[in-house]
């Protein structure tokens, strides 16, 4: 901040001192009069964020602070400008009226604004959660909490670090709370790629946080929440109920649960997986997420619980069949889908509309948005009862239409109303008799006026007399010169014109208190009844809540069936068995990409723990092998979701890890090249592999040399194979082919490839996936049909010929112990060249006595090694 001590401040610029020292790190944004006024560095911060001009104003004897404000009525405009551009905004208003006091108006924080804590819709994306986490961690193990105070949501999870890490990634939170003085911690184990904030020590105590969450939900222990003996996660809970507390979020009455992700439900996905698969958002620009092409979704809490379902899959097969049944019925059922969707499109954004009840934001609009979407409950309630199908069965015992406050927002708001109370008639007529009157004596009132004006003209015989109103001395007669002789004396002159004169008499007097008193009792009236209404509502937002959920999760299986209907999928069959056989499979976002008229190769894969364990898949280049890996994954992701899939048939087992080592690039920012950036995932997927794990490598080693990379290729395979305790499920996608001995010597390791077809020297890509190895990579043909110059090819299948001519050949399928030393250490020798100078120079190197060499000799037998070469 601008340093203030040098200022000979202003009362204003005091009282903005002191509030600003509360919130050091925050712009803020403070009222005064009609303006919201920004000063120092939050005015330079804000003038460039925003786009409004930076002044100067004066602040006491010779100085000036920065100034840059915008109008009050504008917050909504600006305020979602600085929260995105990673902004945390105090809003300081006017706590009195200043036509109230004499002195300097009060003022005071009324909501601290951070880009995880807003309920304001212009920040939020209404088809994602805005989530707030806080991670606590020791030495081995973390706790981490996601809110959302938009909807309610308030989730808990403790495990290992790769664990939590997942979570991160899956949940995706717009702000992170943690410890203050742990942040390189931090960021070793998490990373930088969030956006976060530090609290103090004390917050991040058992008892502290105990005491904040029974506080909260009203019990004298948390066993009811099953995280009784989870302290990290505890930890990390009250953590974030402390934070709302700092940000002046106080009004919470809508976080009603706190629920525990407990892992063993659900399949691991780190976060590597979860970037490769492109689950949530494409790697490369102009892409498509697998999330982008199957959401489906009519409301956007629905649009939310879909991603919440594709990040953490299930592992239970009783709850996946429970989906599939519905999808299934749903697609034997079109008129029950369509019935429900159509009602479904009435709802909106029921879950956020609630939350906006139990903190006061709701409005008159907003509250018929909530009857309309009560209103649709009932016959979503009715086709569930009669639908021949045991879930949504329960689904409709579970739906609450909440008929007493339904009716009684139907009785009391106007069916069009205001979207402020404020702004006109929001309260029906027929509510209160106090209201009614004094509408009667408002609106008569002005048809009083009216009488008054052509009784008046008519009178003293003046056709352009009009009785008017402002803002000055309210309610007059204007009267046009021309006519000024005819005014009677007992007329009251207020205001001359041009060419007119403004009267008041007593009789307009009366009437003008009567009608203002009216309107301005009317307005309190109307307020206090509509409080009166959220109040009553808000003893609904449990009920409300989990209709919500009901509502979200229908619309998920909605979702699933239109793109089992529209993109040809199949159910999928779901067992308790170790294998995963697919016939012809597709990728769900590859097939949507193709050019027009191409239609998508689909492959078949089987994979078990008895024959077929590692699949090696070479091919060359742009055959496909990425794109195989990649389906099979996200096929079997699909069907523990509860999702019909992409393929003719697909026979599932049980899957409870998912891990992919694809494509990496440098990771230079942090200091990685590509070849560290591999070995990381591929040690992470080592680390953590399971019996039940599906496990993708992609072209493991290219970052490093040929030899290097394929002994450590050929390492993970055999480690995988000869794994004590898990028979992990794998497919290899490799450019080693040397990698295909393995199938020789190793039980369960089977060869493919992806086919090609050489037609006159070219290359026809088949992408079919057929048993056996592949010989070459066709590189040379690729480099070819990117525009290579002819003459770079050419050479290069020169080098190429020369090379697989004269390459030194190792059986590696034998056991390490019996090719001599460590494989990673193998590199090409100098003297394994055919050549015969090179031979003469190495008989003469070996001959030496280098212990009895003179300086001199060595000098002279360098030159006599030198002519040998030919060089002068």
């Amino acid at each position: 901040m601008t340093d203030k001590k040098k200022y000979v401040e202003t009362p204003l610029m005091k009282q903005y001192y002191k509030i600003k020292d509360k919130h050091p790190d925050a712009v803020l944004l403070f009222r005064v009069g009609d303006f919201y006024e920004t000063f120092g560095e939050d005015a330079i911060k804000s003038a460039e964020i925003l786009g409004i001009t930076l002044t100067r104003r004066a602040n006491g004897a010779a100085s000036y602070v920065e100034l840059a404000g915008f109008p009050h009525h504008a917050l909504e405009t600006y305020l979602p400008k600085l929260v995105r551009a990673g902004q945390r905004v105090a809003i300081c208003e006017q706590l009195e009226d200043p036509k109230m006091t004499k002195k300097i108006v009060k003022r005071g924080i009324t909501e601290l604004v951070t880009p995880g804590v807003s309920i304001n819709e212009n920040i939020l994306e209404n088809r994602e959660n805005n989530f707030l986490a806080s991670v606590h961690f020791d030495k081995k193990m973390a706790g981490v909490a996601f809110m959302d105070i938009s909807t309610g949501e308030f989730l808990t999870a403790e495990g290992n670090f790769e664990y939590v890490d997942k979570l991160l990634n899956s949940f995706q939170p717009k702000e992170v709370l943690f410890q203050r003085g742990r942040g390189q911690e931090f960021e070793e184990i998490f990373g930088n790629k969030f956006y976060t904030y530090k609290l103090d020590d004390w917050v991040y105590t058992l008892d502290a946080a105990t005491d904040r969450l029974t506080r909260h939900f009203e019990t004298t222990s948390l066993k009811g929440f099953g995280i009784q003996n989870m302290p990290l996660s505890i930890i990390a809970s009250g953590a974030v109920l402390h934070y709302l507390d700092y940000t002046q979020h106080l009004h919470i009455k809508h976080i009603t649960g706190l629920s525990r992700i407990e892992e063993e439900h659900y399949v691991w996905l780190d976060r590597f997986t979860i970037r490769n698969l492109e689950l949530f958002s494409p790697i490369h620009e102009g892409g498509k997420s697998l999330l982008q092409v199957i959401d489906k979704t009519i409301t956007p809490m629905g649009s939310r619980l879909l991603k919440r379902w594709l990040a953490l899959p299930l592992k239970d097969i009783d709850p996946i069949n429970d989906r599939l049944n519905v999808v299934e019925f749903f697609l034997k059922q079109p008129d029950t889908r369509e019935n429900l969707e159509e009602h479904l499109r009435q709802i909106g954004d029921l879950e956020r509309l609630v939350s906006k009840v139990a903190v006061g934001r709701i409005n008159p609009r907003e509250m018929v948005h909530v009857k309309n979407a009560l209103n649709a409950i009932a016959p979503v309630k009715s086709v569930c009862e009669n639908a021949e199908n045991k879930t949504l069965k329960r689904f409709a015992e579970q739906l609450n239409p909440c008929d007493l406050i339904r009716e009684k927002i139907e009785q009391e708001i106007v069916p069009d109303p205001p979207t402020a109370v404020n702004k006109g008639k929001t309260i029906a007529e027929g509510v209160s008799k106090e209201l009614d009157e004094l509408r009667e004596i408002a609106y008569s009132g002005k048809d009083y006026l009216i009488n008054l004006q052509k009784r008046e003209s008519e009178k003293y015989g003046i056709p352009s007399l009009k009785v008017s109103f402002n803002n000055v001395f309210g309610y007059y007669i204007e009267v046009r010169n021309t006519h000024k002789s005819k005014v009677p004396d007992d007329w009251i002159r207020k205001q001359t014109l041009v060419n007119a004169e403004r009267y008041i008499t007593e009789e307009l007097k009366e009437y003008e208190s009567k009608i203002l008193g009216a309107e301005e009792k009317i307005q309190v009236l109307e307020s206090k009844l509509f409080n009166e209404l959220v109040f009553a509502l808000s003893e609904y937002i449990s009920a409300i809540q989990l209709n919500s959920n009901i509502l979200a999760q229908i619309d998920c299986l909605l979702s699933f069936s239109a793109c089992a209907s529209t993109y040809n999928y199949f159910r999928p069959e779901i067992y308790d068995s170790t294998s995963v056989e697919i016939k012809n499979g597709r990728h769900p976002v590859i097939e949507h990409q193709l050019p027009i008229g191409e239609s998508y190769i689909a492959n078949d894969v089987k994979l078990d723990q008895e024959d077929q364990q590692i699949i090696i898949i070479t091919g060359p280049n742009m055959a496909g092998k990425s794109a195989l890996l990649r389906q099979t994954a996200l096929i079997v992701l699909l069907a523990q979701m509860g999702s019909f899939v992409p393929a003719e048939a697909a026979k599932i087992g049980i899957v409870d890890k998912i891990f992919t080592r694809v494509g990496a690039s440098d990771n230079i920012s942090l200091g990685e090249s590509t070849f560290m950036v591999e070995m990381n995932e591929a040690a992470s997927i080592l680390n953590n592999v399971s019996d039940r794990s599906l496990i993708l490598f992609d072209e493991l080693g290219r970052g490093t040399s040929t030899y290097d990379g394929l002994s450590i290729a050929w390492s993970i395979v055999e480690h995988l194979h000869e794994h004590p305790r898990a028979k992990a499920k794998t497919l290899f996608a490799t450019h080693y082919h040397e990698l295909n001995e393995m199938e020789g010597s190793f039980s369960r390791v089977k060869n493919f490839n992806v086919s090609v077809k050489e037609v006159e020297n070219k290359v026809i890509f088949l992408r079919k996936l057929v048993k056996g190895g592949s010989n070459h990579s066709f590189g040379i043909h690729v480099a070819s049909m990117a525009g290579m110059p002819k003459s770079v090819t050419k050479r290069a299948e020169q080098i190429l010929k020369k090379l697989e001519g004269e390459k030194g050949k190792e059986d590696l399928s034998k056991p390490l112990g019996e090719i001599g030393g460590n494989r990673e250490g193998m590199q090409m020798s100098f003297f394994q060249l055919d050549d015969p100078v090179l031979k003469q120079i190495r008989d003469e190197i070996a001959t030496l006595d280098i212990n009895n060499l003179t300086p001199v000799e060595a000098l002279n037998k360098l030159n006599e090694i030198k002519k040998l070469t030919g060089l002068k």
